[in-house]
Order: C-alpha cells, then structure tokens, then sequence
C-alpha cells in the first residue's frame, strides 16, 4: 500500500507523445519532402527527457498526417489539461513549437505557440477512446 506522503513526493507523471507511424504517417510517398524517421529522434532531442515519446500504429486520422498527441502531464491534467491531436506536422518547425510547448508545462500548464492552433484538430470519440483507453 501506498502512503500518502510516499504519494506526494513522488515524481509527477510527464507528458507523453505519441507520433502516428501507421498506415499514412510517416508515408515518404504519401507526403514527400519529409524526413520521416527523422522526426521522433528530432522530438526527443528538443524535449530532453522532459516527456515520453512513443510510436503508436495508425491513429486512424490519415487525412491529417503526420499526426502527433499531446497527452499532458499528472499535474497539467489534474489543472484541467487534455490531450491535444495536431495534424499536418510535416516540419521541423512544427516539431520546436511542440517542444517548446512541451518544456514549458504542456496541456493544461501552458499556453501553446499560436501556431499550433493551426495543426489541432478533434478527432472522433472513438478515436480517441483508443489511444487513451
């Protein structure tokens, strides 16, 4: 059993990435131009450690590829946070704005650049029922 005091000295859980890599992302025929296999390892290294990144078999959103989710952290979700689906992320600079997003709190902890408003989108209940489930 746990303690309680155990409980609140314990790390907080950090936010996790997943980056579709199914069926259409990460497709070099279906968008051309991008470094596919480049773009986890470029993630991880702009995040530092401060958050997972994972790959995850298709997402079933292949009309928004590349896809990445944003889960947030313990602390971002307990502040109200949620995870966030960004579609189109097909450059290098999506991926720092992501980062810096990331470093800074994530969902629900910090406000996201701008510029990502322009890759989120909703996704079907669905959907996203299987990712979270």
């Amino acid at each position: 059993m746990i303690n309680e005091p155990a409980r609140r000295n314990a790390p907080s859980t950090p936010c996790r990435v997943t980056v579709c890599r199914g069926c259409c992302c990460g497709d070099a025929s279906k968008i051309p131009g991008v470094d596919h296999r480049a773009q986890i390892p470029t993630l991880r290294a702009a995040l530092g450690g401060t958050a997972q990144v994972r790959a995850s078999e298709c997402l079933d959103v292949c009309d928004q590829a590349n896809v990445v989710v944003v889960q947030p952290s313990a602390a971002g979700r307990k502040a109200g946070g949620r995870p966030v689906w960004l579609g189109l992320v097909n450059d290098d600079d999506a991926l720092a704005d992501i980062a810096a997003w990331i470093r800074a709190g994530g969902p629900g902890l910090a406000e996201p650049p701008g510029v990502l408003d322009l890759y989120a989108f909703t996704v079907s209940r669905r959907v996203r029922e299987a990712l979270e489930g």
